[in-house]
């Protein structure tokens, strides 16, 4: 069975199970999970930089934007918050 070390999301292991797959999940530790996330994010990141039109770079570019509202939530904010942060900021 092939092993695949990945954040899991949208209800994955319940599509797994109706298919008759064999999976086995694990919850992480806050700091194993932030860490998974900023790897995730560099991954998302990743592909963005590589996609090759425009329909691939908008769906890394939300891929992305669901690791910076699961870091939000991570920090006690929302994205809400962010973006008030980043309107103060001063435009370069």
């Amino acid at each position: 069975m092939p092993v695949y070390n990945k954040l899991v999301r949208d209800r994955i292991p319940e599509i797994i199970e109706k298919t008759g797959k064999a999976y086995k999940t694990s919850i992480l530790s806050h700091e194993e999970y932030i860490k998974k996330l900023q790897e995730k994010g560099f991954e998302e990141l990743q592909e963005y930089v590589e996609a090759n039109d425009k329909a691939s770079s908008l769906e890394e570019l939300a891929d992305l934007l669901e690791i910076v509202h699961a870091l939000a939530e991570y920090h006690g904010s929302s994205i809400g918050e962010v973006e008030q942060i980043k309107i103060k900021k001063p435009q370069s």
